[in-house]
């Protein structure tokens, strides 16, 4: 079973990432942007996501992502850890978020998908 310590972990691998706690919660960052939270209960995480590409995610697997009310109106989603298939899985969605909120200089030097596009 997939972990909130995997996310840590896999988290604090990519380039320049810092944990730091805020909202007494730990975020995780990369050039002082916050792409990761992991909220108290450690039974789901949230990452950056562009508003219409979270509504296609939810429908497609409400199971799997969600929102919470206080989060409507931002640029987050929340991911069930216990819905994802596996590592693999884990790193990609945690690396589109980091790539979303990296410099373009570090997201072009991380290779696979979505490089470049920073």
């Amino acid at each position: 079973m997939i972990t909130a310590a995997d996310v840590r972990r896999i988290a604090l691998s990519l380039p320049e990432t810092v944990e730091k706690e805020a909202w007494s919660i730990p975020t995780f960052r990369v050039a002082g942007k916050m792409y990761i939270t992991i909220p108290d209960d450690g039974t789901s995480f949230a990452v950056r996501c562009p508003k219409h590409e979270r509504t296609e995610l939810i429908a497609a697997e409400p199971e799997k992502f969600w929102v919470p009310p206080h989060e409507a109106g931002s640029h987050w989603v929340r991911v069930r850890l216990a819905a994802l298939e596996d590592l693999d899985e884990l790193r990609d969605i945690l690396v589109d978020s980091w790539r979303q909120a990296a410099p373009e200089r570090l997201a072009d030097a991380l290779p696979g998908p979505g490089a470049g596009q920073g």
